[in-house]
């Protein structure tokens, strides 16, 4: 993967670029729904998760760009910050270099990717260099990457399944044909929440433990789907006792998780 090469100086005026980031933290929530589902995988389903995060010096001069904007990996968020580790080893920023912890505000989100089966999501600010390249050379950069990106005006957040259009067709430009019904039910629930509706029910009549286990960071299982966007487990779990009134460590119900991301069929279902 050629992310050493993915390294981009914040271009403050450039609108195009702005637009790009402003859309990246407007769709981030797909990219943190599916994964948390991929940590609920038993066999991983996701070839490759990052987000693009901006860096700055405390002591930057009048003449130095705005920010240094590098990928990082091995994603948590809390709705409020983005935790993980850099991926780059910066070529302007000196206060932070390859292998460190970093932990950020939402704000500092410039991009994200993940890819399924070679097919990249996201990707916004890396689709519109693509879209500036020629073709021979965008080719070249795709295989820097080793995945595959598609159009780059037509850029998915979610995953459907496709028939693969093999090497002919994809050397004449010919694009995976997508459901649009289908793209519009998983942009509402992720499929793999459908999919476990039966599993979980069960699993709440049987016990109750997991209505108030909470993890190392003292979120309930309540929190942790709030914030993903899972309707559906959200749903049952309120139906079998979860009390939506109780805070993380950090003071958000989750009601105020669901709204931190945007997922209204998520806080229809919680009291505000």
């Amino acid at each position: 993967m050629g992310l050493e090469e993915n390294i981009a100086l914040s271009q403050g005026n450039d609108p195009e670029m702005l637009a790009a980031t402003k859309q990246a933290r407007k769709t981030f929530k797909y990219f943190w729904r599916e994964l948390s589902w991929e940590r609920r995988r038993i066999i991983p389903g996701l070839d490759f998760a990052a987000v693009k995060i901006g860096f700055s010096d405390a002591d930057m001069g009048p003449d130095d760009p705005e920010a240094e904007h590098m990928w990082v990996s091995d994603i948590e968020c809390n709705g409020r910050e983005i935790r993980g580790i850099l991926n780059n080893d910066p070529e302007w920023v000196t206060s932070v270099k390859a292998g460190d912890p970093i932990c950020e505000p939402m704000s500092a989100l410039s991009d994200w990717i993940y890819a399924i089966n070679g097919r990249a999501y996201g990707g916004f600010t890396v689709n519109l260099i693509r879209g500036r390249m020629p073709a021979s050379e965008r080719r070249a950069h795709d295989q820097a990457w080793g995945m595959e990106f598609g159009d780059p005006e037509a850029i998915e957040v979610v995953y459907v399944p496709t028939e693969p259009v093999g090497f002919l067709g994809r050397l004449f430009g010919k694009q995976p044909v997508i459901d649009p019904e289908e793209r519009k039910q998983n942009m509402i629930e992720h499929p793999m929440c459908v999919n476990m509706e039966e599993s979980l029910r069960e699993a709440l009549q049987q016990s109750k433990e997991m209505l108030t286990a909470t993890d190392d960071e003292g979120w309930t299982m309540l929190h942790r789907d709030a914030l993903a966007g899972n309707a559906t487990v959200v749903k049952l779990l309120l139906e079998h006792g979860a009390d939506p009134t109780l805070k993380t460590p950090e003071g958000d119900t989750p009601y105020t998780l669901a709204k931190r991301f945007g997922w209204k069929h998520v806080m229809k279902l919680l009291p505000n």
